[in-house]
């Protein structure tokens, strides 16, 4: 029996209406029309996977076109602490209008991203601890079995700090595009948690 515990996660269909705006995780449309894109996912995430998602729409949506489209059925786990940053105060509003604004938290954040909170809102080192709480406790609840995680870029590149045990900072110069896959397995190790690896980031739906 394998000890191998693989994580296959999918950022959520793309979001409609909000483009050059900050949405976090705030509740949004998303357009799960492209059929031929989410074959290609239900080909290639593994059989009898547990499923996870956030508890957002567009994760739950993304996740159950999946499954229509490999005509199988699917009951995802709830995971709230997998959903996207909380941006607070400026979700909904444009990045332009936030930078006009003069904030001075806007040039802060920028500054420093991992560590700096919009008014209101999470740091992404605070994405950083509430996902891997979540990874560490699935994956020793699932361990040996594959686990489909269908999330966000923000909790995506959370999971590959993790993984890569690096500095969140660089965690968020990973591209994580709309339906692409990414593959992190965890191999059990003699170090605290055992160790992951990588098999593939941001992997097309083609």
């Amino acid at each position: 029996m394998s000890t191998t515990t693989r994580w296959w996660w999918v950022r959520h269909a793309p979001v409609l209406g909000m483009d050059g705006k900050a949405y976090g995780n705030s509740e949004v449309d998303c357009d799960v029309s492209d059929g031929a894109a989410f074959r290609v996912l239900a080909a290639r995430v593994p059989a009898g996977a547990q499923w996870v998602t956030s508890h957002l729409s567009r994760a739950k949506l993304t996740a159950a076109a999946i499954a229509e489209a490999g005509g199988y059925a699917i009951e995802p786990l709830v995971e709230p602490d997998l959903a996207e940053q909380d941006f607070g105060d400026w979700q909904g509003r444009t990045w332009a209008e936030i930078e006009r604004s003069g904030e001075r938290v806007y040039h802060k954040f920028w500054a420093t991203p991992a560590h700096h909170a919009p008014p209101g809102g999470e740091s992404f080192a605070e994405v950083v601890d509430r996902v891997g709480a979540v990874v560490e406790r699935l994956t020793a609840a699932h361990a040996g079995r594959d686990i489909v995680a269908v999330a966000h870029g923000g909790t995506i590149r959370a999971a590959l700090a993790i993984a890569l045990g690096i500095e969140i900072e660089a965690a968020l110069a990973f591209s994580t595009a709309n339906l692409a896959l990414t593959r992190l397995d965890h191999v059990p190790g003699p170090g605290p948690g055992g160790d992951w690896r990588v098999a593939w980031v941001n992997h097309p739906p083609t």
